[in-house]
């Protein structure tokens, strides 16, 4: 049985206030992160620390067994959480390390679910943010040679340092959460799951010139650098051989004052907006400006990716008005897995497992379960995984010049379409 450590505290009274409230237990518990385990055939240990190490039973001799290593890495910021063997955080818990333990998680309860025969599965957890251990250290000092398949939920230096070294051996890196190619070029090894900026508003813009090719389109956008960024996306991808697709207007935005936006549209037929901007003030403002014009002029709006995140998506402020967005990720959560992962966390955590819990147990159950498929031709095999658990993916390589001669990475194209309206979203693509 995987044993792991609940970072997230309960809002009340429940077992795990003793655990705050004793640091030393709770570095016990931790510490409970160097593990190992057998899962039919499949072995998981931890090799980031070894304090304690739960040995598994012995695995049964087979004939022809193959043995594939799989590194995971999240940031766990347990070297961050101590000074020396005292807890920094007295009673409390540090919200910036829920994401890393939320997809560590989910990851155990997948590890603890596959059902692999005839393969041996040796699966390491890393912390990515480790001060004794970081990425650069394991990478120099040879621990990840031997490894198969790298799956992380990691960004910024972590990110380029383990997809430069999936390149330079021929690893498949598989980016769990990070929706940013990060600047890596000409790496067939790189798999990004969460797809970048541009994949969404290429989405955007082939759903409006599917269904909306004859409507008043406007994008609606603000100064900034990711604001030229997103402009620059449609444009391009808007008059690939140099002539428009579509007439697509463009609206600046100064000040977030938006008594120009009536002027840029048709109140004689439907406006399609996209709103282009990543900022939460700029969003909440022009889709409530948005809702309250509907009648005379009316809208369909449609957001950029984070979107989603937004208080005023989620808070019921914008009453009977809906707003789309892209996607990569939608689960309604009444399918048999979904619910095995709400109990199980129920009754271990005393809470709800957030997104990132069902992302890790997604990833790693999906993507460990190919490489025994497909252990010498896995990048070819990508959209071969079968049994869906969550989501659908396509995997698609991406050539960022005319002249690559290899894929620059991997990236999954296949994005939903959600609308928010009155507080709860919905899947409508």
């Amino acid at each position: 049985m995987i044993l792991v450590v609940n970072p997230r505290p309960p809002l009340n009274g429940s077992k795990l206030n003793e655990i705050m409230i004793n640091p030393m237990k709770f570095i016990l518990l931790l510490f409970v992160l160097t593990f190992a385990c057998t899962i039919g055939n499949a072995q998981v240990k931890d090799t980031a620390a070894k304090p304690f190490v739960l040995k598994s039973d012995p695995i049964i001799p087979v004939n022809h067994i193959n043995t594939y290593h799989i590194a995971i890495f999240a940031p766990l910021y347990l070297d961050s959480a101590f000074n020396g063997n005292d807890y920094r955080y007295n009673k409390n818990f540090p919200r910036f390390t829920l994401p890393g333990f939320d997809f560590i998680q989910g990851a155990q309860l997948a590890l603890d679910s596959l059902g692999i025969k005839n393969s041996n599965i040796t699966a390491s957890i890393y912390d990515s943010k480790s001060y004794n251990q970081p990425v650069e250290m394991l990478i120099e000092n040879h621990a990840l040679d031997s490894i198969n398949l790298i799956i992380g939920s990691v960004k910024d230096i972590d990110y380029t340092q383990l997809a430069n070294f999936a390149q330079q051996k021929n690893i498949p890196f598989l980016s769990a959460t990070y929706p940013n190619d990060g600047g890596i070029t000409a790496n067939p090894f790189l798999v990004i799951l969460n797809p970048t900026l541009k994949a969404h508003c290429e989405a955007i813009f082939s759903n409006i010139l599917q269904n909306h090719g004859s409507k008043n389109i406007v994008l609606v956008r603000k100064p900034g650098s990711q604001e030229d960024k997103v402009a620059t996306y449609f444009d391009n991808i808007n008059t690939p051989d140099g002539k428009p697709l579509l007439k697509l207007k463009v609206l600046n935005i100064e000040n977030e004052d938006f008594s120009m936006l009536k002027n840029a549209l048709d109140s004689n037929k439907q406006n399609i907006i996209i709103g282009g901007s990543l900022s939460e003030s700029f969003a909440a403002k022009l889709a409530t400006v948005c809702s309250n014009i509907n009648k005379a002029y009316p809208t369909l709006l449609f957001g950029m990716p984070n979107w989603e995140n937004f208080s005023f998506v989620n808070n019921k402020p914008l009453k009977d008005y809906p707003v789309y967005f892209t996607s990569s990720y939608y689960n309604g959560k009444w399918d048999n897995t979904s619910k095995m992962i709400l109990e199980t966390y129920r009754n271990k955590y005393q809470g709800n497992p957030s997104d990132l819990v069902y992302k890790g147990y997604e990833t790693v159950y999906q993507f460990i379960n190919l490489i025994t498929k497909y252990p010498d031709d896995y990048m070819s095999h990508l959209n071969d995984y079968g049994t869906k658990v969550f989501s659908d993916f396509n995997f698609r390589p991406v050539f960022l010049s005319q002249q690559s001669k290899v894929p620059d990475y991997f990236e999954n194209k296949h994005l939903y379409f959600l609308k928010a309206m009155n507080g709860s979203t919905s899947r409508v693509w």
